[in-house]
């Protein structure tokens, strides 16, 4: 099997969520941990970071793995999803796993995993731990896939946990309440390793203060650290825009010093190249990432009440003559939720992602009108560009977003679509 032939074998074996949703989420860690004996423990042989969250794990973890890559360290970082190929999922200082090392791991284990039936996640986890260990980085960034306690990044001993904050989101997994959520997020909190807490609730708080002080857990939450630790860094350069990137800088720079209590070298120039190149060093995509100007083309790919929240204080701060949005949604988030928050004074171009999970673009429109919300229906993410460009004045601002796949669509149409 070629690439391509092995991607297919993958998405249509082992349950994908990002392409079926709730039908391919595994409950507990047994295939994990047996795919983790059989591959040799391969976690074991590098240090590790662990970054969960309900929003604002992507973007710290990147920015992790830049400030480690430019303090010299091999750095292994292995996200979820991917926006264009899967390769973008596991990377080494910024470099995708090669296709041959792809194709030749399915090739060799499979006659091992196909009795396990493994998830999608299961068996790219495995996969991204075997590489990061026989390419022999010194540390990986560990970004949680769904929840913490019961995902397959966690049988991991890292130097340093992050939570980034909690709102809802896949809650027919991790529970409908704050609290419920959190608990899962908690889990993965491990005896005697330092965890920060990027945002907490009245509800979430004591949740974490729980777990860290029965695992003997030392704890931190960002918000308190003292002036947010922006004076060990004056005039810091963060890349990542956005107004909720203010709370993954303060996150980050809480990180920091526990790092470097933790051995980790990490000088004042590493710290301030890795955040004013995080895109250069990681490949990060579609965070409040500018494509074009006159007219002003922006993504996102905030897609749940706490992501959308952020974006649209981040659109009141625009200048424009009018505010056009492109957005499609899949059939498992708070669509009422997000709706309710968007902009009335828009103009929307409601459209579908290319995934079975994709809302249907005339039932988003529908639910959109109950919410005040008025625009037309496009069967894919490139036509509703298009006309929300045909229909622009330079003056105009056009956003599109509203899920990983929409901004996915549109990435992958960019050179179609004139955006650069």
């Amino acid at each position: 099997m070629d690439y391509q032939d092995t991607l297919a074998y993958l998405y249509n074996s082992v349950p994908m969520f990002q392409q079926v949703g709730g039908a391919a989420y595994k409950e507990g860690l047994e295939n994990t941990l047996e795919l983790d004996a059989h591959l040799g423990h391969p976690h074991r042989r590098f240090r590790t970071i662990h970054v969960a969250g309900t929003n604002g794990k992507g973007s710290c973890s990147h920015t992790l793995a830049a400030i480690l890559q430019e303090a010299g360290y091999r750095t292994g970082l292995y996200t979820s999803p991917h926006l264009l190929d899967f390769r973008e999922r596991i990377r080494i200082n910024g470099k995708p796993i090669p296709q041959e090392y792809v194709v030749n791991f399915v090739a060799r284990e499979r006659p091992f995993f196909e009795p396990l039936h493994p998830s999608f996640f299961e068996l790219t986890t495995a996969m991204a731990f075997r590489y990061f260990a026989d390419e022999a980085v010194d540390v990986a960034v560990i970004e949680v896939g769904m929840g913490g306690r019961l995902d397959c990044t966690n049988i991991i001993r890292p130097d340093l946990c992050l939570i980034t904050n909690i709102s809802p989101d896949h809650t027919q997994f991790l529970g409908h309440t704050l609290a419920q959520i959190a608990a899962e997020k908690a889990g993965i909190i491990k005896p005697g390793i330092p965890v920060v807490i990027g945002e907490t609730t009245p509800e979430t708080r004591p949740v974490f203060l729980h777990k860290a002080q029965e695992a003997g857990a030392p704890i931190y939450f960002a918000e308190e650290e003292k002036a947010n630790k922006q004076a060990d860094y004056p005039g810091l350069d963060f890349e990542l825009k956005g107004i909720y990137q203010e709370k993954n800088l303060r996150t980050l720079l809480t990180a920091l010093p526990l790092l470097i209590q933790a051995g980790y070298k990490l000088d004042d120039r590493a710290v301030r190249n890795g955040f004013a190149h995080v895109v250069e060093l990681t490949g990060l995509m579609g965070r409040w990432q500018k494509l074009h100007d006159l007219p002003t083309v922006v993504c996102d790919t905030g897609h749940n009440v706490g992501g959308i929240r952020y974006i649209v204080q981040q659109l009141e701060q625009q200048t424009f003559r009018t505010l056009r949005i492109v957005i499609g949604m899949v059939n498992d988030k708070d669509i009422n939720g997000v709706l309710a928050l968007l902009p009335r004074n828009a103009t929307y171009y409601f459209t579908r992602a290319s995934v079975k999970r994709a809302l249907p673009e005339q039932e988003l429109a529908a639910l959109a009108r109950q919410a005040g919300l008025a625009g037309n229906c496009y069967p894919d993410v490139p036509t509703a560009v298009r006309t929300a460009q045909k229909e622009s004045l330079p003056e105009d601002f056009i956003f599109v977003g509203g899920s990983n796949f929409i901004v996915a669509d549109l990435l992958a149409n960019r050179d179609a679509l004139n955006l650069h």
